[in-house]
């Protein structure tokens, strides 16, 4: 019997090549991410919180560091352990400036089941944040800072604001665009729903 040896060179490196990929998906943690379950909480949107889409399996989020109001550095990581509403914004957004109160509500109403997280993208100045936080009454949000919109660019937020729901893993499971009232009664139950560990883990 003759063999075609090209053939057979190509089938070995194909089987190496399909090999590799099967490894690379088992050290992946998020090439394994099931799809999600969240039709139950379909119900609970209503009004602005509509435009909340969920996503057909977890996401990983940037690892890219983001700069404290104290010049220290953090990544989206330390959150893991809560679910957190990732809110992406500027200082010279009117949107954002509208949406703000709420998210501070949120933060006031609901800080011990969630995290609150503002992140400002882009060029915005220390002053300019805390003069913007103190006027829309919001002094209670992070004043955390993406200034090359690092983390804005990996998780592909185009146009402001944006804001990224993270389940306690650190995964991204549902994204807003646009500003919402955060404090109102859909959002705070699609959030209380989702911080309960028996019903989404």
């Amino acid at each position: 019997m003759k063999f075609n040896r090209s053939a057979v060179v190509y089938t070995a490196l194909a089987l190496g090549a399909i090999a590799a990929i099967g490894f690379v998906a088992l050290q992946d943690p998020a090439s394994n991410s099931a799809p999600a379950d969240y039709s139950a909480l379909e119900a609970l949107r209503a009004g602005e919180m509509k435009k909340l889409a969920f996503a057909p399996a977890p996401k990983a989020v940037s690892t890219q560091a983001f700069t404290r109001k104290d010049g220290s550095t953090g990544t989206l990581a330390e959150y893991q352990g809560k679910v957190t509403v990732l809110n992406f914004w500027a200082t010279w957004c009117a949107p954002c400036r509208k949406e703000m109160p709420s998210l501070a509500a949120l933060q006031s109403q609901m800080g011990d089941q969630i995290n609150v997280v503002t992140l400002a993208t882009g060029r915005n100045p220390p002053p300019a944040i805390d003069a913007f936080l103190t006027e829309v009454g919001a002094v209670n949000l992070p004043r955390h800072r993406d200034p090359k919109s690092a983390i804005a660019r990996d998780m592909a937020v185009l146009g402001l604001p944006i804001t990224v729901i993270l389940d306690a893993n650190g995964m991204e499971i549902a994204r807003l665009t646009g500003d919402a009232d955060w404090a109102s009664g859909s959002a705070k139950a699609i959030l209380a729903a989702l911080a309960d560990p028996e019903q989404y883990p």
